[in-house]
């Protein structure tokens, strides 16, 4: 069986992932739930499934911001068109999407986790790179923000698999058709 691309992602019910400065604290159930802090979103099955991340560069570095890096074990890349040092946790890339999720594809392993943000989300929609779509939409408006679509991307049929709610959040599982 192929690996999946997946993007996996909260967003405010007026499709943004995050403040203009990149900020993510609105990033909370809606407190609707005994116990909501306990509430199993399927994060930890869904991270069980994949071994490989994906992610741009301020996203990496906002990511770094909440402590240690949470992906350990996994293979991770991160796209910046600035040159760095790959450390142990990641891998810093400029290469052409199509070209390494082609690579990945060929590997055997679990799926990829494409974690974001707007600008490397963008790039692999425009390439119908994502095979699907695990969003969480959060009960909030913020008004303003960062996208998490983008103008200009291709039409994409999708299918619904599942959806489920919890804490106030919806999660809705698409595959492309």
């Amino acid at each position: 069986m192929s690996r999946k691309v997946i993007l996996y992602i909260a967003m405010s019910l007026d499709g943004y992932i995050a403040r203009k400065n990149g900020d993510v604290d609105w990033l909370e159930g809606d407190g609707s739930e005994p116990n909501a802090d306990f509430v199993d979103s399927g994060y930890d099955k869904f991270y069980g499934s994949i071994d490989t991340v994906i992610m741009g560069r301020k996203t990496y570095d906002q990511i770094l911001t909440f402590g240690e890096y949470p992906y350990k074990g996994t293979k991770g890349y991160v796209y910046t068109s600035e040159k760095m040092d790959n450390n142990e946790e990641v891998e810093f890339t400029d290469e052409n999407v199509e070209d390494l999720i082609g690579k990945l594809k060929d590997e055997n392993g679990k799926d990829i986790w494409l974690i974001g943000g707007a600008g490397i989300i963008d790039d692999f929609m425009k390439k119908d790179l994502i095979d699907e779509y695990l969003i969480a939409v959060m009960s909030c408006i913020l008004g303003e923000g960062i996208p998490l679509f983008k103008d200009n991307n291709p039409e994409i049929k999708l299918k619904l698999l599942k959806t489920e709610t919890a804490n106030g959040m919806a999660m809705l599982h698409y595959a492309k058709r």
